[in-house]
């Protein structure tokens, strides 16, 4: 809208009145508890899952699924697997430790704290039913609890972090259900597909997302 203003014999001034927009209060309000409810999330939630380093985790898992399926028996097969995670939680951690350095976060308080502790008790549990599967010589049984019983660590450490890691657990839980019920041949490829391939999956997922 142009309106012209004459102040005596002065040329006419040319006022440009733009359509102003009005924004709702309500409208700003809820934007403010988005922002302070997205933000109070982000401080609350451990963003230092390794990316990059489940990444290797899984390179290596596919490795010894692949040098596993040719081992002459079960004990050989097994010690293979035990290695194998051993050396993933020096990775994983070791990794976890660079990436809590790189974006100022820490394990030992905190969201980080209760990520590391929620990782504990079914970690301790797959522990406790590994040497049970083992005395009882139940080897085909050991890829579905390990899978099962990963997926369920990480989705309780995932409580506390970004919203991809409890779906990477799920993934895993229903992995290890699977192969609980399948053919005790197939125990090399659901290793090979939950630790190494949804492994690499994921990792690469949060390392583009979050960060590395």
């Amino acid at each position: 809208m142009v309106k012209y203003l004459t102040i005596g014999a002065r040329t006419p001034i040319v006022m440009e009145m733009k359509n102003a927009t009005v924004v709702s209060i309500n409208d700003r309000a809820v934007e403010n508890l988005k922002y302070i409810r997205e933000t109070m999330e982000r401080a609350g939630s451990f963003t230092a899952v390794p990316g990059w380093g489940g990444i290797l985790m899984g390179i290596s898992a596919l490795l010894t699924a692949l040098i596993s399926s040719r081992l002459p028996s079960k004990e050989l097969w097994f010690d293979s697997w035990i290695g194998e995670a051993i050396l993933a939680l020096a990775i994983g951690g070791w990794a976890m430790q660079q990436k809590a350095k790189a974006v100022q976060s820490t394990l030992l308080y905190g969201a980080g704290r209760k990520f590391a502790l929620s990782l504990c008790p079914a970690m301790i549990a797959g522990g406790i039913l590994t040497v049970v599967l083992y005395k009882s010589a139940l080897f085909g049984l050991m890829p579905g609890v390990w899978l099962l019983l990963y997926g369920v660590a990480v989705v309780t450490g995932g409580a506390f972090s970004v919203k991809i890691v409890p779906i990477m657990g799920v993934c895993f839980m229903l992995l290890g259900a699977l192969a609980l019920f399948s053919p005790v041949a197939w125990a090399d490829w659901f290793m090979a597909a939950g630790f190494g391939g949804l492994q690499i999956v994921f990792g690469a997922v949060i390392a583009r997302s979050y960060g590395g």
